[in-house]
C-alpha cells in the first residue's frame, strides 16, 4: 500500500509538472505569436506611411524639374499649383499622423465645455457651404432651436464635424445633398445623469460597399469606390474621428440606405443638475 501510494503521488507530481510545462509553453507561444503580429502590424504601418509620404514628394520633385525647363507662364503656373497642392497634402498627412499618434498614446487632454450646437455649428459649416456651392451640392443644416446643450471639447468636436463633412463632400456627386442634423435622445433610465445628443451627417448619391463597412474606421483604409472630385486624402480622417469620439465618451456608427451614407455620432449631453 505504501509503495502504491508513493507511485500514485509521483505520477500525480509528474502529471502536474507536465501540465505546468505545457501551460507555460502555450503561454510562451501565444506571447511569441502576439509579438510577431505586433511586428507585422508595425511593419505594415511603416510601409504604408512611407508610401504615403513618398508619393507627394515624388510629385513635388517632378514639378520642380518641370519648372526648370518651363518656357511659358501658363506652364509655370500649372507646376506651381502642383507644388502647392502636394505640399499641402504632405503637411496634412504629417499632421494627421502626429494627431493620430497623440490619440493612440493618450496624450490629448480633454477640457469639456457646454456647447449649443444650434449656435455653434453654422460657423463650422460656413467654409463647406462655399465648396458645396462650387460643386452644385446642396448642404443643409437641420437643428431644432430647443436642442439641449452638449458637454464636449470644442476643438475635438470641430475636427470630428470637419472630417465627416469633408468625407461627405468628397463622395457626393454634382446635384447631391448633404444634411447635418442633431437631435436629443431621452434618458434611457432614471439612473443616467444626462440626455444624449445624436449628430448625424448624411449624403446622397453614393453608398459604401458592404464589405468596406467593417473597415471604414481603420487607419489608411480607403473605400474602393469612385471619387467624383479626385479629392484624395490621407486615409486617416475617419480613424481620427473614431478615436476623438471615443475620447469624448461617445459612439460613432455608419450605415447605408438606398443611395445614401449616414454617419451617426452620439455624445453625452450636459448633466441635468448643471442645466437647472
Amino acid at each position: 500500500m505504501t509503495s502504491l501510494a508513493d507511485f500514485t503521488a509521483a505520477a500525480l507530481c509528474n502529471s502536474q509538472a507536465r501540465y505546468i510545462a505545457e501551460a507555460a509553453a502555450a503561454q510562451e507561444q501565444a506571447a511569441r505569436s502576439e509579438a510577431e503580429m505586433a511586428n507585422r502590424t508595425k511593419d505594415d504601418f511603416l510601409s504604408t506611411v512611407s508610401h504615403e509620404l513618398r508619393t507627394p514628394m515624388t510629385n513635388i520633385k517632378m514639378a520642380i524639374q518641370m519648372l526648370k525647363v518651363a518656357k511659358h507662364a501658363e506652364q509655370r503656373d500649372r507646376y506651381m499649383q502642383i507644388l502647392s497642392k502636394e505640399c499641402d497634402r504632405e503637411i496634412e498627412l504629417i499632421n494627421d499622423l502626429l494627431d493620430f499618434q497623440r490619440l493612440e498614446a493618450g496624450a490629448v487632454s480633454v477640457e469639456l465645455e457646454s456647447l449649443r450646437l444650434q449656435d455653434w455649428l453654422p460657423s463650422i459649416l460656413e467654409p463647406f457651404q462655399e465648396r458645396a456651392k462650387e460643386r452644385q451640392q446642396n448642404l443643409q443644416l437641420d437643428i431644432p432651436a430647443d436642442l439641449p446643450p452638449l458637454l464636449s471639447m470644442e476643438n475635438g468636436l470641430e475636427r470630428i464635424v470637419a472630417e465627416l463633412l469633408n468625407n461627405a463632400c468628397k463622395y457626393t456627386p454634382m446635384g447631391g445633398e448633404i444634411v447635418v442634423s442633431a437631435r436629443a435622445i431621452a434618458l434611457a433610465s432614471r439612473f443616467e445623469k444626462s440626455d444624449q445628443i445624436e449628430l448625424t451627417i448624411q449624403n446622397s448619391g453614393c453608398e459604401i460597399p458592404e464589405p468596406a463597412l467593417a473597415h471604414i474606421f481603420e487607419k489608411f483604409y480607403r473605400v474602393p469606390s469612385h471619387d467624383p472630385w479626385k479629392q484624395g486624402g490621407t486615409g486617416l480622417g475617419l480613424a481620427l474621428v473614431e478615436k476623438l469620439v471615443a475620447l469624448l465618451n461617445g459612439e460613432i456608427k455608419v450605415e447605408n440606405r438606398v443611395n445614401q451614407v449616414i454617419f451617426r455620432v452620439t455624445l453625452p449631453g450636459q448633466e441635468l443638475d448643471e442645466m437647472n
